[in-house]
């Protein structure tokens, strides 16, 4: 690993996440949570939870106790990140110090929420009570990158001496329910309070991972730095974590909470399956039925509503299940309007994608579709993940750096979401060249284990003369077979028996190098550049394994 110091510029603060853009998006809540009740929940039948939580908070010198709120559970997180370098995979960047806000909600078992983004790319983390002048090291024990949460512990006992927990309250807040985001924001270093009141419940979009989840969204202020805080109600009632905010640009005062019901899905899912698996979707493009016409077409009555399925990804748990022309009607018993919402309280829809998001994966589903105008119910044995093509990040990989593989000098890597920002920054979709662009948004892994495979730049060597302009290209094949994944790319790099070494790009682009003086360069084209391996970990280690595997059944 390549050792990089910290910067000498002043501390920063962890960057805010920008919302999503404020569109009317809809979905419904399921009854109930299954797995168990997740860590520091709130039981909303207590009748004493007012008095408990308004009881919450001892006296202090600051006279803060009627706020009704834990402040001495809100900690400050400090972190240390160690950023990967998507366009020079064999290096990471330099490391850079940030500060966001985290919540105890188990005492007992030694329990810290934050937000997913407070720690990305972590070297180490820290977390400081309020009012204390002491950092004690934390461990990262699971991050979930769609809720944006991640759950840390501290083995210091000193730091869990008289500490109270925070209590999750089971419900999603209405509108215009007081809000107060308790945190430690960029300005000063003592704990911040502000209020508001909450304005909208709907589906958004997670920045963290693109993922559309149930989201709060009110009128106080999260600066950088709240990220991880808890945002209570007038009760002492913690309602969720305040994880990202609107741009200054396009509107002020504008933030958005991580409700309970996600938090709690997180946690449940680590109490269910003993770590993190995921938020399910199932994998499909729909159409709204609105139109009359539309309706009409495919068979459906004055009284029936749904959406229609235009697309089924291939690995999604429903491929087989659902075709492209169905109607979907209802997912759970639960009926779909044909604006692709679901009834999720009186007066309020949200998407149907929450029905499903809070499910867990391997449980089953049941659907009612109408196919060539007849009725079917169908039953999901089971939830899966689908294969993601193009990943939004790294988290579910062994290593978490990027794949790479040199040969000759030709640089190749796998494409993903962090590569795309890293070459073309955050408006990728407008400045990547068309043809990936296009593959990122329309394409869709046919199996397990797909990439799409780049050749992001080439190296200066004698070998690969006339190929210096070539960068941030497709490989479709090798030698004429289709390529599936990067670690396909190597398997026939290292058995080609023929003269030629033929990859062909996009846009019909060939490059041919000699096979053997391609394997003489490789070694240096590295020293000559400062590389220390021709491949990623990732790679190496499947090598090993094939050739260990070759020893064994040659023995």
């Amino acid at each position: 690993m390549v050792r990089t110091r910290l910067p000498r510029e002043p501390e920063k603060e962890d960057a805010p996440r920008k919302g999503s853009k404020d569109v009317a998006r809809h979905g419904k809540k399921r009854r109930g949570v299954a797995g168990g009740s997740p860590l520091g929940l709130q039981d909303d039948d207590d009748d004493e939870d007012e008095e408990d939580a308004l009881g919450a908070c001892e006296e202090d010198e600051e006279g803060l106790e009627g706020l009704g709120v834990p402040l001495d559970s809100v900690v400050k997180v400090w972190c240390v990140h160690s950023t990967p370098n998507f366009s020079l995979p064999w290096q990471r960047r330099r490391q850079y110090r940030s500060s966001g806000s985290g919540f105890v909600i188990d005492a007992e078992r030694r329990v810290i929420l934050t937000n997913a983004h407070c720690i990305e790319w972590h070297t180490q983390v820290k977390v400081q009570r309020r009012g204390c002048d002491t950092k004690h090291l934390a461990k990262v024990v699971s991050v979930g990158w769609e809720a944006d949460c991640a759950v840390l512990t501290v083995e210091n006992d000193e730091f869990w001496r008289d500490i109270k927990a925070v209590q999750l309250k089971k419900k999603v807040p209405h509108l215009e329910e007081h809000v107060l985001c308790v945190g430690f924001p960029v300005g000063g270093d003592t704990i911040s309070v502000t209020s508001g009141v909450v304005s909208r419940v709907e589906v958004m979009t997670y920045a963290a991972a693109c993922s559309e989840l149930l989201g709060i969204q009110i009128d106080a202020a999260i600066n950088s730095g709240n990220s991880g805080g808890p945002a209570f109600n007038a009760y002492g009632e913690c309602l969720g974590m305040a994880f990202q905010s609107l741009s200054s640009d396009s509107a002020e005062n504008i933030g958005y909470v991580i409700p309970t019901v996600v938090i709690m899905h997180f946690l449940n899912d680590l109490l269910k399956h003993g770590s993190y698996t995921g938020f399910p979707t199932i994998g499909i493009e729909t159409q709204t039925m609105e139109n009359p016409h539309l309706r009409e077409a495919f068979g459906m009555s004055p009284t029936q509503k749904g959406l229609l399925v235009n697309r089924i990804a291939p690995t999604c748990a429903v491929a087989t299940l659902l075709q492209a022309g169905d109607v979907l009607l209802s997912f759970d018993n639960e009926p779909i309007a044909n604006d692709g919402t679901v009834l999720y309280r009186k007066h309020e829809r949200v998407a149907f994608s929450w029905l499903v998001a809070q499910k867990f994966y391997g449980e089953p589903a049941q659907l009612k579709v109408l196919r060539n105008g007849e009725l079917l119910d169908l039953q999901l044995e089971k939830l899966h993940p689908e294969v993601a093509l193009v990943p939004v990040h790294l988290f579910n990989t062994k290593h978490q750096v990027p794949s790479y593989l040199i040969v000759a000098g030709l640089v190749f890597t796998t494409l993903t979401v962090p590569f795309l920002r890293s070459e073309f920054g955050e408006e990728w979709e407008c400045e990547a060249p068309i043809e990936i662009v296009h593959r990122v948004i329309h394409q869709r892994a046919e199996e397990q284990g797909e990439q799409l495979v780049v050749l992001t730049q080439v190296l200066a060597h004698d070998l690969t003369i006339g190929y210096e302009e070539l960068e941030n290209m497709l490989l479709l094949d090798v030698n004429g077979v289709i390529v599936k994944n990067l670690r396909q790319v190597l398997a026939l790099v290292d058995g080609c028996q023929e003269e030629f070494l033929r990859f062909t790009l996009h846009n019909n682009l060939v490059l041919v190098l000699k096979a053997s003086d391609a394997r003489t360069a490789t070694p240096e084209a590295l020293e000559k550049h400062g590389i220390p391996s021709a491949s990623s970990p990732d790679l190496e280690a499947e090598a090993s394994c094939g050739v260990e595997a070759q020893a064994v059944e040659a023995a």
